[in-house]
């Protein structure tokens, strides 16, 4: 059973307590009290109390710093050298470098005196020692639960930061856009998501990292159980003839971490994909890897993957 974007939210929102002037949870915040009131934030790896707009903040999560870039509150530091396009200013002298995605640099962030820190899937392991630094977070997302996860890991910078209301306009806004993308969906026919990497590709399916283009788009999977299929190996193109996807949606990840030598499009184009229905019609479809692979949520990344798959099926 499917639900309502922000009917999810609310649904699946924890519990997160404001305390000190008297603060109700989801109620706004005094600007002026910020320094006095904290919220209790709970997440992947515990609950954990930090300061309402907090001031210094380091993310290791480019969905949080996608997110609070759209929100326009500012961060302090960044993890450096796999930003999109549409981010690299964070690539900046003014912003502290806090390390990688999956190595932060503890002395780096020591020094900022940050009073947050977000993690999320890729920096989650980092979490015990970042924490004894300052408040930390871990905003990991859910791939099963994709949409209903992004919406509680948002509403919850929106708690943080006194910024509840721009949420709720931002994900009724998206809600809209996917019921749309829904009825292009429809009648499509029957799609397979497929990840190319150094010349091999990996299959996707529902509940997979790129399946919320099944489980919340409505692309009718070409293959039910792709990890009963595959388990999780990369896969043939005899494979993909053999799943004859009427559409391919294709994230090139060479193309997003500046490896290997071939585009998804030469890796694919030979005789046995060409024999395929979504070859044969034109109907392939290849997804920015920026926001699918890199960024995988946030306001922005979102609102660009609704996009990118409405115009995608409607071409």
């Amino acid at each position: 059973m499917r639900f309502p974007l922000l009917q999810v939210g609310l649904a699946t929102t924890l519990a997160l307590t404001l305390t000190g002037c008297g603060g109700e949870a989801g109620g706004s915040a005094d600007s002026t009290a910020a320094d006095e009131r904290t919220v209790v934030i709970e997440h992947a790896q515990g609950s954990t109390t930090v300061p309402v707009n907090p001031q210094k903040v380091i993310t290791f999560d480019l969905a949080s710093l996608d997110t609070l870039d759209t929100l326009g509150v500012p961060v302090t530091g960044v993890a450096k050298g796999n930003l999109p396009s549409y981010l690299d200013k964070y690539n900046g002298d003014e912003y502290v470098n806090a390390g990688t995605l999956f190595e932060p640099d503890f002395e780096a962030v020591n020094a900022a005196e940050p009073d947050l820190i977000v993690v999320a899937n890729r920096s989650a392991k980092a979490y015990g020692e970042l924490s004894k630094i300052a408040p930390t977070v871990d905003l990991t997302l859910d791939w099963t639960s994709f949409k209903s996860s992004f919406v509680t890991n948002t509403e919850k910078l929106g708690t943080i930061f006194d910024k509840q209301d721009e949420v709720t306009t931002a994900l009724a806004d998206i809600d809209t856009k996917i019921s749309k993308a829904e009825e292009s969906a429809t009648d499509a026919g029957r799609g397979l998501i497929v990840l190319t990497s150094a010349g091999e590709v990996t299959a996707f399916g529902p509940g997979s990292r790129f399946g919320w283009l099944h489980d919340e788009f409505g692309v009718t999977p070409a293959i039910a159980d792709v990890e009963a299929a595959t388990h999780g190996d990369p896969v043939s193109f005899e494979f993909i003839l053999k799943t004859n996807p009427d559409w391919l949606f294709v994230v090139d990840r060479d193309a997003a971490t500046g490896e290997g030598t071939k585009t998804a499009q030469e890796v694919l184009d030979n005789e046995v994909v060409a024999r395929t229905t979504a070859w044969s019609k034109q109907q392939v479809v290849y997804l920015d890897p920026a926001p699918w692979y890199i960024v995988m949520s946030g306001l922005t990344a979102v609102n660009q993957m609704i996009d990118q798959v409405t115009t995608g099926l409607t071409k």
